[in-house]
């Protein structure tokens, strides 16, 4: 029963897709540099303003859950930074 599972595991080893993975493709960049450029700019904008309402949050003295939802803030300019840079 063993070697039957091996053979069955281990037959998929020729298999020309694995291959093109293991030498490495080249990623083609789908969008512009302006467009990279606009996802940029609007990835650290966002990071600036969110900083800024945190500090706010901060300086207020307000309850630490009020926090919270600067995580969508933070999330949003991380996704227009990493697109970017990734150039998606």
């Amino acid at each position: 029963m063993m070697s039957m599972i091996d053979s069955v595991y281990f037959s998929d080893s020729n298999n020309p897709s694995k291959e093109k993975e293991e030498d490495g493709e080249v990623c083609i960049a789908n969008i512009s540099p302006l467009e990279r450029q606009k996802r940029l700019r609007f990835g650290i904008l966002q990071f600036i303003f969110t900083l800024f309402v945190l500090g706010v949050l901060i300086a207020l003295h307000l309850n630490p859950l009020w926090r919270l939802p600067l995580l969508l803030l933070f999330w949003a300019a991380g996704v227009g930074y990493f697109q970017a840079r990734d150039k998606t």
